[in-house]
């Protein structure tokens, strides 16, 4: 007998019998007949597949509707899945950086169920500004007399440069000319922007008179780049903002700073190192500010400028500014998330990433004690303890720094490696998946960062 003419052939029903029975009445209504239509015709074509190729139906075929269901809620699935971020970063770039506040998600929400004043004026039915509402909102925070926002802070990079220095010399330290995560480095910025970079002093150390001596008339600007994603020990030296803006004061030349992660609020009161704050470089004189919004400040991704009045003005002029602007639920979120700095003492309570970052370890390690009780009984081919770990920040934030934590780790009592990856992989593909680490054949759930026990419980004990 050919494959062409085998008597399984006829057990694949046709389409139309298949629309008209009754299990598929919910797909219909669901997915619409197109589209389970053409999903059921896939399955034939599997079906025929495996009959010339193995001789055999495969086993779904037992239950058409279900194998339809299974395909269409596949397809139907969200490409951004929610996950459970047991890495030991806060801060995961990979994961999204920071989870947004409730009062930022609502106010995302309510913009894009609504037409909003984005760019319309309330006072004259006028045009208004996307950034108008938030620059009032940022200068009251930082003390700056203007700001502009756009979608990422290597876009703020670019703007800054590309509209204040195109065609001239921008000054900056060798020890900051950094890269950043995705192969953003200040050079490469400085030549898309078309600025010709002057690199003044040695990596480790750089001096005030390295910058006097570097400024000509073609000076455009003085840069300093906060390097928040690595660490110089040892003999070093560098000039402080303050004094950089000083110097720039004294030769007219401009000085910008980007400081990357960001922070508004002294972390050190909360236990956690200082970083430079916003508020201290305009203080201090610098003319242009620029940090994320998606990191230490907690909120959606995008990138913020303050400073001065008249500098701002030519990054909103700029044609690039249009094609870098942040949309109306990116405005929204951001928004709502700098209005929880006006109420410092409920930041730590309203904002995620707060308090995340400073979970006290006790607290962690006394969840992981009770998650141990219930999820070991449930994984005996593993030694499920509990133990101390170090978290970190991420995204480029206090990347030597460490936060004191817990973690639960799974190790194969066979010493299986094989075995640990199985693992990982099966809660990978979970509903909602359990993203861990492996690391001196353990298996590690950092709990830093888990606050929703039942769901984590439901997906491990399924």
């Amino acid at each position: 007998m050919t494959t062409e003419n085998h008597p399984l052939y006829s057990q694949i029903p046709a389409t139309d019998r298949l629309l008209r029975d009754e299990a598929f009445e919910p797909l219909l209504t669901q997915f619409g007949h197109q589209r389970v239509a053409r999903t059921l015709r896939q399955l034939q074509s599997r079906a025929r597949e495996a009959i010339r190729q193995q001789q055999a139906l495969p086993v779904w075929c037992v239950d058409w509707a279900q194998a339809a269901r299974q395909q269409l809620d596949g397809e139907n699935a969200s490409a951004l899945r929610a996950v459970f971020n047991l890495t030991g970063t806060v801060l995961h770039t990979n994961l999204g950086r920071a989870l947004q506040a409730e009062a930022a998600i609502e106010a995302v929400t309510q913009a894009m169920r609504s037409p909003v004043t984005l760019e319309y004026s309330l006072d004259d039915a006028g045009r208004g500004h996307r950034d108008r509402a938030l620059a009032d909102l940022l200068c009251r925070l930082t003390g700056a007399e203007d700001a502009c926002i756009v979608n990422n802070n290597a876009a703020a990079v670019l703007l800054m440069l590309a509209a204040t220095a195109s065609g001239k010399e921008v000054v900056v330290s060798r020890g900051e000319l950094v890269e950043i995560g995705g192969a953003f480095r200040i050079p490469d910025v400085m030549r898309q922007a078309g600025c010709t970079l002057c690199e003044v002093g040695t990596t480790n150390r750089t001096h005030e008179k390295d910058y006097r001596q570097a400024v000509n008339d073609n000076t455009a600007l003085l840069m300093k780049v906060h390097a928040s994603n690595y660490h110089i020990e040892g003999f070093t030296t560098a000039v402080e903002a303050s004094a950089l803006a000083a110097l720039g004061d004294e030769l007219n030349v401009p000085v910008i700073a980007d400081l990357g992660s960001g922070s508004l609020v002294d972390l050190s009161l909360y236990g956690l190192p200082k970083e430079p704050l916003v508020q201290e470089m305009i203080a201090a004189g610098v003319s242009l500010v620029s940090f994320s919004g998606d990191k230490l400040l907690g909120g959606p991704q995008a990138g913020i400028i303050v400073g001065k009045k008249a500098l701002i003005a030519q990054l909103q002029q700029h044609p690039l500014k249009r094609a870098l602007r942040a949309d109306k639920m990116t405005l929204a979120a951001l928004e709502a998330t700098l209005r929880l700095y006006l109420h410092p003492e409920k930041l730590r309570e309203n904002l995620p990433t707060l308090r995340l970052l400073t979970r006290p370890q006790a607290e962690i390690y006394q969840q992981a004690q009770r998650l141990q009780s219930l999820l070991a009984p449930h994984y005996e081919a593993y030694s499920v303890q509990v133990e101390t770990c170090l978290s970190q920040i991420g995204s480029g934030s206090l990347p030597v720094e460490r936060l004191p934590s817990a973690a639960l780790t799974f190790t194969p009592r066979d010493g299986s490696g094989s075995l640990l990856h199985a693992l990982a992989d099966r809660w990978r593909s979970l509903p909602e998946p359990v993203i861990g680490r492996i690391s001196d054949g353990r298996l590690w759930l950092d709990l830093r960062c888990l606050e929703n026990e039942s769901r984590f419980l439901e997906m491990l004990l399924k």
